[in-house]
């Protein structure tokens, strides 16, 4: 945990903010975007340079994209080099990357930074940098209960963005992309906010403290809110599962009428859906983490490893077990 609580950055001022961002191999481009393009935006709506920033990596090396795409970066991380904000954008595999020597250069960046962020799965470098101790935090919602297992000193949320003191953190690309609104807003007010929003068409519907989907449902919610409760119900249930009868009952219709709500908005019915939810969660697990595939079938509800293995594979085409091995 930083030492002190410097100025907070999210306050009115028209000076030049300097930013460092730390990209890792397998980072959205989306949450690169979502980070670096409102500021620029910024930039050109104001006629100044008021967020001055520039794109490192661990090793200099132009870090590849979960889109095959490389960013193209002005060259290594040096924890020496003054910036007032460090922010570290990560993405699949983040929590095995970094190096010792990584890790402590963004404690030493983060000792004399005015605030240091962490983008998506780039929360996990500020976690194992012992940056999180005692702060509250979120990360992607995929990885919300390791994330909160791995670091226990922390108050993990499921918010879209928190920043608490110095520290800021982020669940995802259009998260990343409120939080730089709500940094331009607040040290340049809402008229430049506006005008990047409507640069980029964007509608900030959201809060910083709304929890982040399981599934996001766009404009669904809008649209039939008996579907978007019982989609709701089916995420927060995932690891027990709840009969399609009582979610039906919650959301104040007959199990008839929600096979018909499912049937003409997605064309299948809640059963299979609802099972489609839990088994895409498992593959995510099978394939981005080292959890056993009996704690899986258990966080996913499913009643043993066996009848866990039998739906996967006649979901995907193949076990579990031989999918992780591949």
């Amino acid at each position: 945990m930083m030492k002190s609580e410097p100025a907070s950055i999210f306050q009115p001022e028209r000076f030049p903010l300097r930013m460092t961002l730390l990209i890792f191999p397998g980072s959205s481009i989306m949450c690169v975007a979502s980070t670096v393009d409102p500021l620029r935006a910024a930039n050109r709506v104001s006629g100044e340079t008021l967020f001055d920033w520039k794109i490192v990596s661990a090793d200099g090396n132009a870090p590849l994209t979960t889109a095959d795409l490389p960013v193209a970066v002005s060259g290594r991380f040096d924890a020496r080099e003054d910036t007032d904000v460090l922010i570290v954008v990560g993405g699949f595999g983040s929590r095995e990357q970094g190096s010792s020597a990584t890790l402590a250069s963004i404690r030493k960046a983060a000792r004399s930074a005015r605030a240091v962020g962490g983008v998506e799965a780039g929360t996990w470098f500020l976690g194992r940098a012992g940056l999180l101790d005692g702060r509250s935090a979120t990360t992607h919602w995929e990885d919300l209960e390791d994330f909160a297992a791995a670091f226990p000193e922390a108050d993990v949320r499921p918010d879209r963005y928190i920043i608490d003191g110095p520290v800021f953190t982020t669940g995802g690309a259009s998260p990343t992309f409120d939080l730089m609104l709500h940094l331009i807003r607040t040290r340049l007010g809402m008229a430049v906010a506006l005008d990047v929003a409507s640069v980029f068409i964007y509608d900030q519907a959201r809060a910083a403290t709304d929890a982040q989907p399981l599934v996001s449902l766009g404009r669904l919610d809008g649209y039939d809110p008996r579907l978007a409760q019982a989609v709701r119900l089916m995420e927060a249930h995932v690891d027990q599962p709840l009969t399609i009868a009582a979610i039906a009952k919650r959301a104040g219709v007959s199990a008839r009428t929600l096979e018909k709500i499912f049937n003409h908005a997605i064309g299948e019915t809640p059963g299979a859906y609802y099972q489609r939810l839990r088994l895409l969660a498992a593959r995510r697990l099978v394939l981005d983490t080292a959890v056993p595939m009996a704690d899986i079938a258990a966080r996913t509800g499913f009643s043993s490893a066996a009848a866990f293995s039998r739906a996967f594979s006649h979901m995907f085409g193949e076990a579990p077990v031989r999918l992780r091995r591949q």
